[in-house]
C-alpha cells in the first residue's frame, strides 16, 4: 500500500489510523484523514523527526489515501499494517463552537513490530481497545528497555467500558510511561465530575507516583498544567487564535511536546530517561510551549492540520 517502507530508527508510534467524517451544524459533511496516533506521527514528521507508524488498515481506497498521506509527511508504515478487513471510520459531529463528539466503526490489532531503539508513543483508541490494546501495553512495557515511552489516554467514552475498569487500564499504561499527556476532559471523565485546577494537579501527582517523569494536562485555550520532573507544578498559557475546529488539537499538542523533548535530548534511547528525570524546568516548559504553538496552528485550520517548524516559528 502507499507509504509502506522499512521502519526507520527514531520514534515509533503505535495506534489507529482512520477516516474522519465531519458533520457541521449547517449539515455540511466532509471527509478527513485522521486517527490520534496517525496525527501524532504526521505531526512529528512535519516537525522533521524520523517516525514509523504501526497501525491497522484495510486494502481499500481509504487505506490508500491514508498511506499516501503518511508517505507525503515522511511517515513509514510498519509492514503488516494493512491486514484489517476494512479501514476504520470515525464520525465527528461538531457543535456551534467547533467542538467534536465522535462515533466509531473500528477494529484494532497490532502488526508485528520491528526491532528498534528510541522513543515509543502510544495512545487513544489503540492503547485500550482489545485485542490490540493488550499488545500495545506489552510494547510499551518492552519499550522501556530500549528507550523512552509516552502515552496520551485521549479517552473516547463511546468505545470504553465503565470508568473504574477504564481507569485501571489507563493507569497500567501510565505506569510504564515516561511522559503522559491528558486533557482536562480526559481527567474529568475518569473522575466522573468537574475538576478545578487544584484537582487536576492532584491527578497529575497521583499519576506521577506510578512512575512517569513528566505529566501534562492540556486545557484548550487556557494552555497547560505541567508537573515537572522535579515534582513542581506550573502552568503555561495558551495562545489566542480564531478556531476553525478542534479536530486534532490534542494530537498536535502531543507532537509538538514530543518534538521539543526530542530536540532537547530528553527522549530517545535508554540513557535519555535519566536526563529527563534531571531536566530543568526551562527545558521542559519550552517543549510544552512548542506543543501549544502546534496546537494553535492546528485549530486555526479545518481538520487535523499538522504545522511545520516554519509555521510555528520554532527553532
Amino acid at each position: 500500500m502507499p507509504g509502506r517502507r522499512s521502519a526507520p530508527s527514531g520514534t515509533l508510534v503505535i495506534g489507529e489510523s482512520l477516516i474522519d467524517i465531519v458533520r457541521t451544524p449547517d449539515g455540511t459533511v466532509t471527509r478527513h484523514i485522521g486517527g490520534s496516533p496517525l496525527n501524532v506521527a504526521v505531526g512529528l514528521a512535519r516537525l522533521e523527526h524520523r517516525v514509523a507508524l504501526a497501525t491497522h488498515l484495510g486494502r481499500d481506497t481509504d487505506a490508500a489515501a491514508i498511506g499516501a498521506h503518511a508517505a507525503d509527511a515522511g511517515v513509514a508504515l510498519v509492514p503488516g499494517s494493512d491486514h484489517a478487513e476494512d479501514t476504520p471510520v470515525a464520525t465527528a459531529t461538531l457543535d456551534a463552537e467547533g467542538r467534536a463528539e465522535y462515533t466509531f466503526d473500528i477494529t484494532w490489532r497490532v502488526p508485528e513490530l520491528p526491532d528498534r531503539s528510541g522513543h515509543l508513543h502510544a495512545g487513544s483508541i489503540g492503547a485500550l481497545m482489545r485485542p490490540g490494546g493488550v499488545d500495545v501495553l506489552a510494547a510499551m512495557d518492552g519499550g522501556r528497555r530500549v528507550g523512552t515511552v509516552s502515552y496520551d489516554p485521549n479517552i473516547r467514552p463511546a468505545l470504553v467500558a465503565d470508568r473504574e475498569s477504564t481507569l485501571a487500564e489507563v493507569e497500567r499504561r501510565v505506569a510504564v510511561s515516561d511522559v503522559v499527556r491528558a486533557s482536562d476532559d480526559d481527567l474529568e471523565w475518569l473522575a466522573g465530575r468537574p475538576l478545578d485546577e487544584e484537582d487536576l494537579v492532584a491527578w497529575l501527582r497521583g499519576w506521577r507516583d506510578l512512575g512517569p517523569a513528566l505529566l501534562v494536562c492540556t486545557r484548550g485555550p487556557k494552555g497547560a498544567l505541567v508537573l515537572l520532573p522535579s515534582g513542581r507544578a506550573t502552568s503555561v498559557s495558551g495562545t489566542p487564535v480564531e478556531v476553525a475546529d478542534t479536530v486534532g488539537a490534542g494530537d498536535s499538542f502531543m507532537a509538538g511536546l514530543l518534538s521539543g523533548l526530542l530536540d532537547a535530548g530528553l527522549l530517545g534511547g535508554p540513557g535519555t530517561r535519566a536526563r529527563l528525570r534531571r531536566a530543568r524546568g526551562a527545558a521542559v516548559t519550552g517543549a510544552v510551549r512548542r506543543g501549544i504553538a502546534t496546537s494553535a496552528a492546528t485549530v486555526a485550520h479545518p481538520g487535523a492540520h499538522a504545522p511545520t517548524r516554519a509555521e510555528i516559528a520554532s527553532p
